[in-house]
């Protein structure tokens, strides 16, 4: 089922989320339905906070890269990551990505992250998981992780670029309302 994402700045997007006690059908239907929608609105990832859901779970598919090949940019459901109650055991490097975010349609920022990532997390049934993630994978990981933690990636701006931003998205959703 396709839920709605909260868009900014709504303050659920604030909210830290809590961790997941119980691996069964709900959160089996969460994750389902995370899937849907980070597939309707064309995300690489998705974070249950961004669904009005508090809990710590994600999920990410990064699409592949076969140019020219008739799968590319197509996110494969093999490559489905869902991760619950994860957390960063380890990162270093550095790397510079423009970011978007599903919860701030439209809009995107360079953003500055570790380039490599180790994550322990637990998959759908509880079974303990570690990935180690470079990369644009491991800007998606710290990106959703972000959200889990009550955070969105315009933090990361500049004092000017911010309030630019919030002047802009301010006037963007007066019009949006017009309509």
């Amino acid at each position: 089922m396709i839920r709605e994402v909260i868009t900014y700045p709504n303050p659920i997007l604030r909210k830290k989320s809590r961790d997941v006690e119980v691996f069964d059908k709900e959160l089996h239907t969460l994750l389902d339905d995370m899937n849907d929608t980070m597939d309707k609105y064309g995300g690489v990832g998705l974070a249950a906070i961004q669904i009005g859901i508090d809990l710590n779970v994600l999920i990410i598919n990064i699409p592949i890269d076969n140019e020219g090949a008739e799968n590319d940019g197509k996110q494969l459901d093999e490559n489905l990551i869902e991760a619950i109650n994860p957390i960063v055991t380890h990162k270093d490097g550095e790397l510079v990505f423009n970011e978007g975010c599903l919860s701030i349609p439209g809009f995107h920022a360079e953003v500055t992250r570790a380039e490599n990532i180790i994550v322990e997390y637990f998959d759908r049934h509880g079974e303990k998981q570690t990935m180690k993630a470079n990369d644009f994978l491991a800007i998606a990981w710290q990106h959703e992780m972000e959200h889990l933690s009550g955070h969105v990636f315009i933090e990361h701006l500049s004092f000017l670029k911010r309030k630019k931003f919030e002047k802009e998205w301010k006037r963007q959703l007066k019009e949006n309302s017009k309509k």
